[in-house]
């Protein structure tokens, strides 16, 4: 969604500094929610700025920084399941991670593969063919 029009957001401001009015009865002449209207307010008192703020960017994982590790871990058991890899994260380094974070950070390091069925490993060891 984009930022609203600094245009608007002036009107909002100038609306307020008449006083004669609330927060609410502004949000509802511009259309614009309450916690908008309260934020804006806000940041014009602090900071005096009513532009608006840089939108996005994203979250680092929780296993930022540790590929390396990462990268030992998939060598050290290569056909563990996401759940398993997260047991042994937590055991080895005291933190509890989800299996989705896990699989995100595998992902992204290029560490996915398929994984060995252990029916698939038996039959090959006893030669049965079903």
């Amino acid at each position: 969604m984009k930022p609203l029009p600094i245009e608007l957001r002036e009107k909002v401001v100038k609306a307020y500094e008449q006083g004669n009015t609330s927060i609410r009865k502004i949000a509802a002449r511009f259309d614009v929610s309450k916690s908008f209207v309260e934020r804006l307010l806000k940041r014009k008192q602090t900071t005096g700025d009513i532009q608006p703020l840089r939108q996005g960017g994203s979250q680092k994982s929780e296993l930022n920084g540790y590929s390396d590790e990462l990268v030992a871990l998939v060598e050290k058991y290569p056909d563990s399941t996401l759940s398993q890899y997260c047991e042994y994260w937590g055991s080895m380094y005291g933190q509890w991670i989800s299996p989705s974070t896990m699989c995100r950070e595998l992902k992204r390091l290029g560490l996915t593969q398929k994984k060995r069925r252990y029916s698939v490993v038996k039959r090959r060891q006893t030669g049965c063919k079903n």
